[in-house]
Formats: C-alpha cells, sequence, structure tokens
C-alpha cells in the first residue's frame, strides 16, 4: 500500500511521560508528574457529581447536538446558539477546521514554538505548515505575522492563521495593542480565517490581554477556541469548544462524527461551567503555584519566562536531557520541549503544594549534580 511522504515524515504528538511507566522504569513507589499542565485539584466536584447520576443512562447514545451544553455555553458566554460547536477536545476542533477551510498544498501559518498540535493535524492532511520567528522574549511577533501573510497569503494559499494565547510551552500572550493591530490589517478579510486558541484564558493576569471573544462581533473571520481539560479539571473527558461565524458552524457540524462528544463529557461540562468556586480554587492554585515557582528559580539562578497560563517555561542551562533523566530517577516527571526548539529548557506545570515542593526539591539536587552548560 502506497502511504504519502506527509504521513510518512509525520512525527506524532508526544504526551507526557505517564506515572505509570515512570515507576516500571524506575522502580519508584511514589511519582509527581507536573508535565501535561493538567488540574491538580481533580475533576470540578459538581461535574462529578453530575457524572455520577448520569451513569445509568449509559445504554444510551448521546445528544449528538450537545443541545443542553450549547445552551449553558450560549448564556454563560453572552454568545447565539448559532455561533458556538462542541468537540472531543479543541485538538478536534483544530484538526477538521484545517480539514474544512484546506486542501493539499494548501498553508496556516502560525508563529515559531506554537503548540505543536495545529502542525500535526495539518501534516496529515497534506497542508504546508509556515512559522513566522518569534521575539526574542518568546512573544509572538504580530506584526511580523501580519506581514508575512499580507506578502505571501497568494501565493502560499494561507487559509488559517492559528493564535495560541496564552501559548503552550512559552505562556506568552497576544497584548491588546498587538490584537488591535491585527484586527486592523486582518480582520475584514474573507480569505483567512484567525483562529484564536484560548485554553489557558482564565489563567491571564496580565492587564492589557484581551480575549477574542471582546472583538467577535465587529469582525467575520474570528474563531475562538476554548477547553474544559483546564480551569475545570476535565481532561480526560475531552471536551472543547468553539466559537466561530454561522457559516463555520455549520460547516464543522456536516464533518465531525454524529455522538464526538460523549454523554458523560456534556454532562461534566454543563454542571462544570457552574462551579464558581471550583473554578475560582484553580486559578488561586495555579496563580500561588508560579508565584512560587519564580522565587524557587530565581534562587536557582535559572531563567524563567513569566506565564499567563497554568505551567511555566524555564532554562536548565544544562543538557536538558541528562537534567530530564535525573529528575525522572527522583519521581519527578516534568517536560523537556526540544521539540520546539528550546534545547535547554523545561516546562513545569503547577501542580499541589506538595508537588511543587517535590519538584523544586528535586531540582536543587539535580543542579548540583549536573554542571552548567555556561557559567550562569
Amino acid at each position: 500500500m502506497k502511504v504519502s511522504q506527509e504521513i510518512l515524515n509525520l512525527v506524532p504528538y508526544k504526551p507526557g511521560k505517564p506515572i505509570a511507566e515512570t515507576q516500571r522504569e524506575y522502580g519508584l513507589k511514589q511519582v509527581y508528574k507536573l508535565a501535561s499542565n493538567e488540574n491538580a485539584l481533580g475533576p470540578s466536584p459538581k461535574a462529578l457529581q453530575a457524572v455520577t447520576a448520569a451513569l445509568k443512562e449509559q445504554h444510551r447514545y448521546p445528544d449528538p447536538s450537545c443541545y443542553e451544553l450549547i445552551e449553558k455555553l450560549a448564556n454563560k458566554w453572552s454568545v447565539s446558539r448559532k455561533h458556538l460547536a462542541i468537540g472531543n477536545g479543541s485538538n478536534e476542533i483544530i484538526d477538521l477546521l484545517i480539514r474544512i477551510f484546506c486542501e493539499a498544498g494548501d498553508s496556516i501559518l502560525v508563529s515559531q514554538a506554537a503548540f505543536v498540535a495545529y502542525q500535526v493535524c495539518a501534516q496529515v492532511s497534506r497542508v504546508r505548515v509556515l512559522s513566522v520567528p518569534m521575539k526574542e522574549d518568546f512573544q509572538t511577533d504580530i506584526r511580523a505575522m501580519v506581514d508575512f501573510f499580507l506578502h505571501n497569503a497568494e501565493h502560499n494559499k494561507i487559509r488559517l492563521i492559528f493564535l495560541p494565547n496564552p501559548n503552550n510551552p512559552t505562556g506568552t500572550y497576544i497584548n491588546e495593542a498587538d490584537m488591535l493591530y491585527l484586527f486592523e490589517k486582518l480582520g475584514h478579510r474573507k480569505d483567512v480565517l484567525l483562529v484564536f486558541d484560548e485554553a489557558y484564558n482564565e489563567f491571564v493576569r496580565a492587564r492589557d490581554y484581551q480575549p477574542a471573544s471582546k472583538y467577535f462581533a465587529q469582525y467575520p473571520n474570528i474563531v475562538i477556541l476554548r477547553t474544559f481539560s483546564k480551569v475545570y479539571g476535565l481532561a480526560g473527558f475531552r471536551l472543547g469548544a468553539m466559537v466561530a461565524p454561522e457559516m463555520v458552524v455549520e460547516l464543522f457540524n456536516r464533518v465531525r462524527n454524529p455522538f464526538n462528544v460523549n454523554d458523560l463529557a456534556q454532562v461534566a461540562g454543563i454542571a462544570a461551567l457552574d462551579d464558581a468556586e471550583y473554578i475560582q480554587a484553580s486559578q488561586n492554585l495555579v496563580w500561588s503555584g508560579l508565584d512560587y515557582f519564580y522565587g524557587e528559580l530565581e534562587k536557582m539562578g535559572l531563567p524563567y519566562t513569566e506565564s499567563q497560563a497554568n505551567f511555566v517555561l524555564f532554562d536548565t542551562l544544562r543538557d536538558v536531557n541528562k537534567v530530564n533523566e535525573a529528575l525522572l530517577r527522583r519521581g519527578i516527571i516534568l517536560r523537556p520541549v526540544l521539540n520546539y526548539g528550546f534545547k535547554t529548557q523545561m516546562r513545569m506545570s503547577v501542580g499541589s503544594t506538595i508537588e511543587n515542593e517535590a519538584a523544586i526539591a528535586a531540582l536543587k539536587d539535580v543542579l548540583k549534580e549536573i554542571p552548567p552548560l555556561v557559567e550562569a
């Protein structure tokens, strides 16, 4: 059987190392995983109660229209139902947007070090990925992206611009001034969609951040992606949402599989949206954890990037593979980001207080064991 070169060359997305695998490999009883940007509080309690109550109905197929969940989101987000769609995690939505709007040989535009899922989904669809260098402080260079698009869109058939805001793995964000510039230049175009991936939106503390929803009614080519995996603690349920022009939603619903979102995910999402106490606790846990990490990293002399998400990207100043191996031996799973082009950096998710302190203690030990590549 012939397989396309794009598939043969595809480097699959590599998730964080599982706890059980680390325990087996290193003979450990206690392992702390701060590698996958998960919510250390566990799922929303209201979501768990709702799921438990719904278990007896799991012999039925789920609502294919996600009617109640969309109704809840429409009220919560003050947006019409006709502008909402639900996916099996935001990754499914990313994949389908590329399949819907791009043909083989077309292109998507991203920033350097943008969330790797865009590249994986594009390559599967034989779509090219064009990347614009980020700024030295790891910020998305919006002006450079706009300039690149205006000079290359027609020749390269750029159909989608993916804008993770905040971005994984850098934790950086697009400020309001850059958003306004982007919309001024590209906001009324009919030949490209501006896809804002706001998975970490609820954790932003920057004063000059504005979600894309603020501008949705003003521009016809804005698409917004949200997830229930982070602040709501529902990563295992696989639930994502899209706010988009009516035409985009209609096409998405044509292409997605029927019953793409299972019943328990829908039930959990509806309940989690009303769990205000849990949402606030999730935010407080992340913000206090980030502040703790910043202080400890400064004491160790390790550069880091201030984050608007639930993780921090920091520089080990060392061979990151050696650092990672030494941490694993100590039962700590962090995330090297070599696949993004970062040779010495790691990403560390915020966990519980115990997990955070264990990670920092192990990191301090490792720094003594492994010399820096250059003097700090």
